[in-house]
């Protein structure tokens, strides 16, 4: 299998060194898209372009990256990338790509460096359509779980992978970079990650409220327009609520977008994909935090 999602690309830049990078998702063609927000401490930028009453209608490239704040930089080489292509939406001074971000906490992990457009330009000339590294990589490089108890109870998160064929022409990937406060279960089982000890809420310590967030896109086949795509995105947001005890919290920007790729042909009811969608999430999540060396993704199992 060559691509499990015409036109997507997925490139990384890991810098093992500093530990953060950047996971860039291209569009070959614009694609519409939207997200929601649950966490409350989120950092991103232009997410207002994706409400359904915004007069852009279609993006170019998404970018998540490390280094918090400072990390959001990274969607200036991605921007400076596909303009040199004369990739973006056409204005009267020349094309402007869209490239919304979403940046985790990274900063205390290494060095406390943070990915800049240098960077989102690196990840953007990686990008490929098949292979998709996961693992420590990218996004995912820094990221950390388990902290809720602690700093002797964190382990490592990462860039995790899963995807789902619904028939029909609908396809979805779901790609998350987990670094949660919370543990990671094993959905349907109640067992935890890692061979972790249950979460005891009777006995965390004060939680440090700057290093977590978990971000995850979902790319599909499946045809919608922005209200739809936001509706999917609410309900997938069950997916990581399913795999993170606890997530949504105060000291988490958790964020899902979901986007629909041009020319898709799949009409599965929205009802059942928002609930697998939920479901790929739910993968995704434990999928990154999988022990290293992880195989690249080349479709579904």
């Amino acid at each position: 299998m060559t691509t499990y999602i015409p036109g997507l690309r997925i490139g990384h830049d890991t810098d093992l060194e500093n530990m953060t990078g950047v996971t860039v998702l291209i569009f070959d063609a614009p694609a519409r898209a939207a997200c929601e927000v649950r966490g409350s401490a989120p950092g991103t930028r232009e997410t207002d372009l994706l409400a359904p009453t915004a007069l852009v209608q279609e993006i170019h490239a998404l970018v998540l990256a490390g280094g918090s704040a400072f990390g959001l930089a990274a969607a200036d080489g991605v921007m400076s990338f596909l303009a040199r292509s004369g990739v973006g939406f056409s204005t009267p001074g020349g094309v402007v790509p869209i490239v919304p971000a979403a940046v985790l906490y990274d900063l205390t992990v290494g060095n406390p460096v943070a990915p800049d457009a240098n960077s989102g330009r690196r990840a953007a000339e990686n990008a490929r359509s098949d292979g998709w590294a996961r693992g420590r990589v990218g996004a995912g490089t820094g990221a950390t779980i388990g902290k809720l108890q602690g700093p002797h109870h964190a382990r490592s998160g990462g860039i995790g992978i899963a995807a789902d064929d619904l028939g029909d022409g609908t396809r979805m990937v779901a790609l998350s970079a987990v670094n949660a406060l919370g543990d990671v279960l094993l959905p349907g089982t109640g067992k935890w990650s890692k061979g972790l000890d249950p979460l005891d809420l009777d006995s965390v310590v004060a939680p440090d409220p700057f290093t977590n967030t978990t971000l995850t896109a979902i790319v599909t086949t499946r045809r919608m327009d922005r209200v739809e795509l936001l509706k999917v995105a609410q309900m997938a947001h069950d997916g990581m609520a399913r795999a993170i005890e606890p997530s949504h919290t105060p000291y988490d920007g958790d964020v899902i977008f979901v986007i629909s790729i041009p020319d898709a042909t799949g009409r599965t009811d929205l009802g059942i994909f928002g609930a697998r969608a939920a479901r790929a999430v739910s993968r995704s999540i434990v999928d990154a935090i999988q022990p290293d060396p992880v195989e690249p993704f080349t479709g579904p199992p």
